[in-house]
């Protein structure tokens, strides 16, 4: 099993605060991996960081090879890394179709003109809105809006894609969709790095299992034994969710 990401002794400081500690961990090519923790434990921090958002205070991100530590956030996606955010961010003014152009305008190969809105439609269907790329994007559903901020990640041809709680605030039925999606791109031999707090998405969706607590790694490992250990109990999950 080859390894798309290494995160080697990663710190974020701000100021007096510490809120990464020496983490480490690797996210293996073609798998999806969740990492875990209560709010404020530091893990969207850590997204940021990968993503170029910020730059850690000591330690290094490897990505397929390449140390892209420090980077800025463009010249991080241009090597294959795309992310959503907690709150959806989608360009209101446009509709579904021309949110994701936008992206296809800024990855490697650039697309313009016709080739750009038929890959757009494509990218859409494959996120589940096939023939609504004409519709403005206020009048779409929470899910459907999510699904076109994905279709614009998945724009840039990502190596790795980073998914910060993207299925928070979802109802049940949404949720089912959701966790299908996710594992039909992770199926398809994306790799995928998520936050997430549903655990009954980490347990369809995840193989691997990083967990944080005040900025430290407290487990890592498959899945079934993470969410099983005793520690993770203790400091994350509560005995209900287990």
């Amino acid at each position: 099993m080859t390894t798309m990401l290494q995160v080697q002794g990663i710190t974020k400081r701000f100021g007096g605060l510490t809120a990464v500690d020496d983490l480490s961990f690797d996210v293996p090519r073609g798998q999806a991996m969740a990492l875990l923790g209560l709010n404020g434990s530091g893990k969207t921090t850590m997204m940021n960081m990968i993503s170029g958002a910020i730059r850690p205070s000591g330690g290094r991100i490897v990505l397929d090879g390449q140390d892209i530590t420090g980077l800025s956030p463009h010249r991080i996606a241009r090597r294959g890394v795309a992310r959503t955010f907690q709150l959806v961010k989608v360009l209101p003014s446009l509709d579904a179709r021309d949110n994701v152009v936008a992206a296809l305008a800024f990855r490697q190969d650039r697309l313009w003109g016709q080739a750009a809105r038929s890959e757009a439609d494509t990218l859409l269907a494959t996120v589940g809105l096939q023939g609504r790329g004409a519709m403005p994007v206020g009048s779409l559903t929470y899910i459907d809006q999510k699904r076109v901020e994905l279709a614009r990640a998945l724009a840039a041809k990502p190596r790795l894609l980073l998914l910060d709680e993207w299925l928070a605030g979802l109802n049940p039925s949404e949720l089912r969709i959701g966790i299908d999606l996710i594992a039909g791109l992770r199926d398809m031999g994306m790799t995928v790095l998520l936050v997430e707090h549903v655990m009954q998405a980490v347990r369809a969706i995840c193989t691997r299992c990083v967990v944080m607590n005040a900025g430290k790694l407290i487990a890592d490992g498959d899945t079934a034994s993470v969410l099983a250990d005793p520690a993770v109990v203790r400091a994350y999950l509560g005995t209900a969710d287990v």
